[in-house]
């Protein structure tokens, strides 16, 4: 259905769609701009969880190797 017809039924001049058209297109970027510091912010967040677990997951690689030697060296494997 053309534009013209739409807003005829809508009782708008199309000059005023079209202008709200520019606008709303002009302006989309702004609006997933103000969501990026968020999304910077929990990508940080995310960054350091993962960095917290992988160092986690070190310490828990060492400590059951220590283990493991224990249990060999006391003849328990």
């Amino acid at each position: 259905m053309p534009i013209s017809k739409i807003c005829e039924e809508a009782g708008l001049a199309p000059s005023l769609f079209h202008r709200w058209q520019e606008q709303l297109f002009g302006n989309a970027a702004l609006a997933w701009e103000a969501r990026r510091p968020e999304r910077r912010q929990d990508q940080q967040r995310i960054e350091k969880l993962e960095a917290k677990i992988r160092q986690k997951d070190e310490v828990l690689a060492e400590l059951m190797a220590e283990h493991v030697a224990l249990k060999k060296e006391f003849g328990e494997l």
